[in-house]
């Protein structure tokens, strides 16, 4: 990502070192500006409709609100900012509730600054970013045909890219200058023909086929 503007974030985290850490991090980088922390998700959800951050960057086991049930208020509330997971959790279960709920990536705390940097930048270009021990959770790659094309429309592919990079139907249908219910109805669609049930597994094909980025 080019570094012409900078990018705002609001780190979200219930241990004041992890915040305080992340803030100086984060501070060195002149593209960065950190415009709020908060150790609870309705302080930071106050803080994110002021703001309107580019990112919020939310750790998983908070107090009050735990961070997948806060992505979709986040996303109600500042529909422009994407939302960034940073979690000590590697487990499958984590990952997928959260990129059900809509977050645009998803990073291990133990990852080296740089890459906390990068994921920053990256999701917040319109991208998805999932730090290697994620990916290596949430592919779980078949050992056959991973590789076969994959047997929807070029319209479909399009709304599939879009739905795993964390888009709503609403998001889509603005962006496609299609209804709601023509990208639901498209959605329904994409599952059937590819035999799956939930929105984690749409993104796992999706990063699997190289439409969103893995990293």
């Amino acid at each position: 990502m080019s570094n012409d503007r900078s990018i705002s974030v609001i780190l979200i985290d219930n241990h004041p070192l992890v915040l305080e850490g992340l803030r100086a991090i984060l501070e060195t980088y002149d593209h960065i500006r950190v415009v709020g922390t908060s150790a609870a998700v309705p302080q930071g959800l106050e803080i994110a409709v002021v703001e309107r951050p580019d990112i919020v960057l939310l750790d998983i086991n908070m107090p009050q609100i735990n961070g997948i049930d806060a992505i979709e208020l986040f996303k109600n509330a500042v529909p422009s900012t994407r939302v960034l997971m940073l979690s000590m959790h590697d487990s499958r279960e984590y990952i997928s509730a959260s990129v059900v709920r809509g977050a645009s990536g998803y990073i291990l705390k133990d990852v080296p600054n740089e890459e906390i940097v990068t994921a920053i930048e990256t999701v917040a270009a319109g991208d998805t970013y999932f730090s290697t021990g994620v990916s290596d959770v949430l592919l779980q790659r078949k050992q056959k045909g991973e590789n076969e094309p994959l047997p929807i429309t070029p319209r479909e592919r399009e709304i599939l890219t879009l739905l795993a990079a964390g888009h709503s139907n609403r998001d889509i249908a603005g962006l496609l200058d299609l209804s709601i219910a023509t990208i639901e109805t498209h959605r329904k669609t994409i599952k059937r023909k590819l035999g799956l049930s939930t929105t984690a597994e749409l993104t796992r094909i999706a990063i699997e086929h190289g439409l969103v980025r893995a990293n």
